[in-house]
Formats: C-alpha cells, structure tokens, sequence
C-alpha cells in the first residue's frame, strides 16, 4: 500500500474510531460505571467486531444485502431497537436491582454482535471497501486495513473509556455518575436521529392521509 492511499485511509479510520458515535459514548459510560480495566472486553469486541465486519463485506456481504434490502432494512430498525435498549440499560448503570447486584460492563461477544446494529460501522465498512479498497490486490489490502482498523480503533476508544473514567472521579457523588450516564443515554439516542427521520418520510405521509380522513 502506498503513500497516496494509505494516509486518506488512516485519516478515514481515525475518524471513524474517535468521533462520537454509539461505541465511544457506550464506552465513555462503562468507562464512568466500571472502570477501565473491567471495561476491556468491551472495547476489544468493538474492535475485532469491526474488523471482523469489514473484511466480511469486503467478502460479498454487502451483495448479499443488496439482494435482500427487506433484511437489511429490518437488520436496521432491529439495531435501533437494540439501541435504545442500551440507551435504557446505560441509563440505569450505578443502580442496583433486587437482587442486590449491579448491572454488568457489556461483554466481548456483545460489542462484536452490536457492530453489525451500529449504524456507523456500516458506514466505515462499506466506504473503506467502496472507496479505499483497489481492485488490484484486493484481498490483501482488505485484511492489511482490518489490522489497521484494530491498530488505530483500541488507542482511540481507550481515550473514549478513560474520559468517562475521568469524569467519574471528578463527580462527587453516585447520583452524579447516574447524571453523567443518563448523558451518555440521551447522546446515544440521538445517534438514532437519522433513522427517525427516513422513518417518519414513510409514515408521515400516511399519518397525514389519517388524520384528514
């Protein structure tokens, strides 16, 4: 890979992997709730997830779904769910059930499972095998940008995990934790704004034709 292409490519993965997003401020409120060390797992998953994700639509996935759009289009709205499920149970974190036992730091196979839900990953995966990927030698650039997508994403979500451990220890209290975290929920959420809005250009139209009826 040469100078030309791989210093765009960095540029893109680097932004992919520290701008706000759903990973960062999931990590951001583990981080605040757990700590850094029990919130490993997580960003492993985050990042072998998104590796793992790339080279598979590198691979012909991304075909697949263009053959079915009602899968993908469901695979979407299922990850929007599953968002705002996480939205509720970040919310949530630093209280403790009925059972006496506070909540667990997402797992290693759960933030591989969210990457293919998280709708910035699949933009980061078909736009590096889109546009930085070159049919020449395809496969091996594919697999070289996945190690650099772990290379660059693991030092990138660490600073999102050590913000949030930060700012725990500067709030002076467990409400203010839960303050915090209920911060990061309501972020998370908003991720989801342009999902909303290509739902609503579905059903707005047909609410309007209700309501006139």
């Amino acid at each position: 890979m040469n100078a030309s292409a791989f210093y765009p490519l960095l540029m893109f993965t680097l932004a992919y992997a520290i701008t706000p997003g759903p990973n960062n401020v999931m990590l951001a409120a583990s981080g605040a709730t757990f700590g850094y060390r029990r919130s490993l797992p997580h960003m492993l998953g985050v990042c072998l997830g998104a590796a793992l994700m790339l080279i598979l639509v590198g691979c012909g996935l991304l075909t697949a779904f263009e053959r079915l759009p009602y899968f993908h289009t469901a695979l979407k709205y299922l990850g929007a769910g599953y968002l705002v499920w996480l939205a509720w149970r970040i919310a949530g974190s630093q209280t403790v059930g009925s059972t006496g036992t506070p909540l667990q730091p997402l797992g290693f196979g759960q933030a591989m499972a969210f990457q293919w839900v998280n709708p910035k990953s699949w933009i980061m995966a078909v736009g590096i095998v889109a546009t930085y990927t070159p049919h020449e030698g395809f496969y091996t650039h594919l697999w070289l940008t996945a190690v650099l997508l772990i290379v660059v994403s693991f030092p990138s979500i660490s600073l999102w995990t050590l913000l949030g451990r930060m700012v725990a220890r500067a709030l002076p209290s467990v409400t203010a934790v839960q303050r915090f975290n209920r911060s990061m929920a309501g972020l998370l959420l908003l991720s989801l704004y342009p999902l909303a809005a290509e739902l609503w250009e579905y059903v707005g139209p047909w609410t309007h034709r209700v309501a006139s009826v």
